[in-house]
């Protein structure tokens, strides 16, 4: 009796280890500007798959359109300072690019690891269309952030660098 009870209850703990260890990431998303965090316009789940990771946006309040979409280094969306002007969510750093390859080229490229796919928002203002970022897993997105840019992103470093996305508009720490 004592053995299936030690079992059983090794059993529950493996399991629940297991399901903690695969479990989802929410990330909240706050609008950014060169004031500092503003409001939150909602979620972002990101789930592994045999694929890579799916990030799922329950987004409002964006300029409808392509935006681009990045893992940024730092874990903050604080504004900081640039060359005397503030800028919005600087504190976050630059795309995730554990490798040092100085490049971006999407998120199908061997550049930056933290090129996504562009987020897309409808005429409502809401983003709730996933994408997958196939050389990613939800581990790779811890003690980091998630990052939306005012435009598009051409997934190249010209003509203009890091995709021409434009300024970051939300921004999102993965806790």
């Amino acid at each position: 009796m004592k053995k299936t009870l030690f079992a059983s209850v090794f059993l529950a703990a493996l399991l629940t280890a297991f399901t903690a260890f695969a479990a989802d990431v929410e990330v909240t998303m706050h609008l950014v500007n060169d004031q500092g965090i503003g409001k939150s316009i909602g979620t972002i789940t990101a789930s592994d798959s045999k694929y890579g990771i799916i990030l799922t946006p329950q987004l409002s309040d964006l300029t409808p359109g392509l935006h681009g979409f990045h893992v940024h280094d730092k874990p903050d969306c604080s504004h900081a300072m640039k060359d005397g002007k503030a800028v919005p969510a600087l504190a976050a750093a630059g795309h995730y690019d554990p490798a040092n390859t100085g490049k971006h080229e999407g998120p199908y490229g061997n550049g930056h690891l933290g090129d996504l796919p562009a987020i897309a928002v409808g005429a409502d203002g809401k983003a709730t269309l996933p994408v997958l970022a196939p050389r990613l897993k939800t581990a790779d997105l811890m003690g980091r952030s998630l990052m939306i840019h005012a435009g598009g992103d051409n997934y190249s470093d010209t003509p203009a660098p890091l995709g021409g996305g434009g300024a970051r508009v939300a921004c999102g720490v993965v806790k």
